[in-house]
């Protein structure tokens, strides 16, 4: 019983999450989607595609049943898996995270949560696992990457919330005199004796 609670908990945390992080891309231009927010590169399509690639990698290869489509190469010199080439259409994109959902959803939905799973990427002896640790694993990395998607799009645009029902509008003079109140804080702290 209590299995069935933690696989249905963590499921459905998973699919909020995922609907969160597509969320970010929401009335954003092609530029605005696809273009470096940090100096790393970190861009909003890139994350999508990324935990998207995540998603097929870990419900599919770990437990012997590959993506049915053609996956970009893992953690590539290039980062390929982060970032959207100019030929690649954000409706790719976001379609191929919503059929990895389908194929996720389906390796979750037919094991137990003890069901073994291998992975090749993983260092010994940590790489023989379960599907629940894969759905702890990957439900970190989609919270964690949804999580960098929020500062992005704040960062482009103001935007906040972590779903369309919880996004506030935004009092402009309100969050100005927030962020000063911090500022004022910040600049006023006693420094750190050595």
């Amino acid at each position: 019983m209590i299995d069935e609670f933690a696989k249905d908990n963590l499921h459905g945390r998973l699919r909020r999450d995922r609907e969160a992080l597509l969320w970010k891309l929401d009335g954003l231009s092609e530029c605005d989607a696809r273009r470096p927010l940090t100096a790393t590169g970190t861009n909003l399509l890139g994350l999508v595609k990324h935990v998207a690639t995540v998603e097929a990698r870990y419900f599919g290869e770990v437990f012997g049943r590959p993506s049915p489509e053609p996956l970009c190469r893992w953690q590539d010199s290039d980062g390929s898996d982060q970032w959207a080439t100019a030929d690649e259409t954000r409706e790719q994109i976001t379609g191929f995270y919503r059929r990895t959902w389908e194929h996720a959803d389906a390796t979750i939905d037919e094991l137990a949560l003890d069901a073994s799973g291998h992975v090749p990427w993983w260092p010994e002896p940590h790489a023989d696992t379960n599907l629940f640790a894969i759905l702890v694993h990957v439900l970190g990395e989609t919270n964690r990457h949804a999580g960098h998607a929020d500062i992005l799009r704040e960062g482009v645009d103001g935007r906040t919330g972590m779903r369309p029902e919880h996004e506030m509008q935004i009092d402009e003079e309100a969050r100005a005199a927030y962020c000063a109140k911090i500022e004022q804080a910040a600049g006023s702290a006693a420094p750190i004796k050595a």
